[in-house]
């Protein structure tokens, strides 16, 4: 008891003389370039591989379901250690697990490029989601101890930026490489491009990042470990795999018992906390508003953009028959609007307005998504990438006013010595909404499409086969639009922080 609450008072007493609170290190911002190369390097993996798939199964032969398997293995792997992986930087040190991540990336991306079978090939994926898990919740963990309060919107704009510009351009980037093969490499280039990326992110680390943890969690929770990755396994495989494999019983008894694996992790964490002060989860993190709330919003909000853009590449490309160089370049007004609106809405927005920045960019990400289901079913196969430009403008700013101020918010009142499991927590949230907006978004785009050509959907007319996926597309974006209700509704649960006048001016 008395353990377990000595670890709490630090946080709350004058400054603490603790590592986690040293004078700002003069390299954090050299050491900053380094945790948005990491995040860009692993986002873009986890997005590039899609239009890799036909070269891959003309080179290896690889089945449909090894294709699934070498995109729901990275996630899966990926998703489950999260919460792991940012306790380990709070216990071992945040720079010391961000090299061992980085480094087990770059090997694996050079398992990935050297794989002479599609299982090699899908081991090498489920490698690099680990080393990824053990990676990336070491970026905000960092960033939230190595910068001051007013410091930290400008950085996390920075790192939304990154985020959505990784998304958008995994396609692009993967187009380029595999049209150009430089070197001949034809798909392999997409994990052969890690490799100096990689080892420049790893020089950079080592030169400009500065070692943390936390004196307070020097216990690895084993059973904690166990429990969570459980849970996350059961919800996450059924979210994953069971669209294409058309939800077998196994998959909805999986997500249904889920549940009580993950209370049952919740019981067992109170009992770590009174046992001896180091769960792997501090629950007292739930009981802070802004984080409670904000992991609500954003397991909610992810799963906007991540349905959005698979049903969106599929009407362009499967539907219309657009290039993957020509998607991605549609993209460009979305991936320029997130980091250009979230620097403004982290610097002037948010402090003036609180809250209500966040509800207006959800109700712009509303009113781009609805643009765009109007414009599909009025220009249908005819419609250019100059008529998307005012939606992906809309969703881009939407995302900008939403995403950066939201992080910064559940950041807000963390304790340092819980930053690695909070940065957890966190990419945890986003993984599980990403996979269950492309879940249900995934659901409701095929159910359209059987429901507006039937089985023959493969083989009809191209013209006829466009047309049926304008009407699809078109009618899922409703229901996509539908989800960003319960977004605004949790929105106003969050506390209403503003700046007063007199702060911004001593700022």
């Amino acid at each position: 008891m008395n353990k377990a609450g000595q670890a709490e008072r630090p946080a709350t007493a004058g400054p603490p003389a603790t590592p986690d609170v040293p004078e700002p290190d003069p390299k954090r911002w050299l050491a900053l370039t380094v945790l948005l190369v990491a995040t860009f390097m692993d986002l873009l993996d986890a997005n590039i591989i899609t239009v890799a798939i036909p070269s891959i199964q003309r080179d290896l032969g690889a089945s449909t379901v090894a294709v699934q398997a070498m995109t729901a293995g990275y996630t899966l792997s990926f998703a489950v250690l999260l919460i792991t992986g940012g306790r380990l930087g709070d216990i071992f040190g945040r720079k010391r697990m961000f090299l061992i991540g980085v480094s087990g990336f770059v090997l694996a991306s050079a398992l990935c490029a050297a794989a002479p079978s599609t299982e090699l090939l899908v081991a090498a994926r489920a490698l690099q989601g680990l080393t990824a898990a053990i990676m990336v919740p070491q970026v905000l963990a960092l960033i939230h101890v190595s910068f001051a309060p007013q410091e930290i919107g400008r950085v996390v704009t920075l790192y939304a930026g990154m985020v959505g510009l990784a998304i958008v351009s995994g396609p692009l980037i993967g187009g380029a490489l595999i049209s150009w093969s430089p070197f001949d490499l034809g798909w392999r280039g997409i994990f052969v491009v890690n490799l100096p990326v990689g080892i420049m992110a790893l020089a950079g680390a080592s030169k400009w990042m500065r070692e943390s943890s936390s004196p307070y969690a020097k216990r690895l929770d084993i059973v904690g470990m166990l429990l969570v990755i459980l849970g996350l396994l059961m919800l996450m495989v059924p979210l994953t795999l069971g669209r294409e494999l058309h939800w077998p019983v196994w998959s909805i008894v999986s997500l249904v018992a889920a549940l009580p694996v993950l209370v049952l992790f919740v019981v067992y964490e109170r009992h770590k906390t009174r046992k001896d002060g180091s769960p792997l989860v501090a629950l007292s993190l739930f009981k802070v508003r802004a984080f409670g709330a904000g992991i609500g919003v954003q397991l909610l909000f992810s799963a906007i953009p991540a349905g959005f853009f698979l049903s969106w590449t599929l009407y362009l490309q499967a539907g219309l028959g657009w290039s993957a160089l020509h998607t991605g370049l549609t993209a460009i007004p979305f991936s320029l609007c997130v980091p250009v609106v979230g620097g403004l809405a982290v610097r002037k927005f948010s402090p003036l307005y609180g809250r209500y920045c966040l509800l207006a960019g959800a109700l712009l990400m509303l009113a781009g998504i609805l643009s765009y289901a109007w414009a599909a079913g009025h220009f249908g196969t005819d419609i250019t990438s100059w008529h998307a430009v005012p939606s992906m403008l809309l969703i881009g700013s939407g995302m900008g006013l939403l995403m950066p101020p939201l992080t910064a918010l559940v950041l807000r009142e963390v304790k340092p010595q819980e930053a690695g499991a909070a940065s957890g927590i966190i990419n945890a949230t986003g993984q599980l909404g990403a996979a269950l907006g492309v879940a249900v978004i995934g659901s409701l785009f095929f159910a359209a499409l059987a429901g507006n050509a039937g089985p023959q959907a493969e083989r009809v007319a191209p013209t006829v086969r466009a047309k049926t996926f304008v009407s699809t597309y078109s009618e899922t974006l409703y229901w996509t639009a539908g989800g960003l209700v319960p977004v605004t509704a949790l929105v106003l649960l969050l506390p209403h922080h503003r700046v007063r006048r007199e702060e911004r001016a001593s700022r």
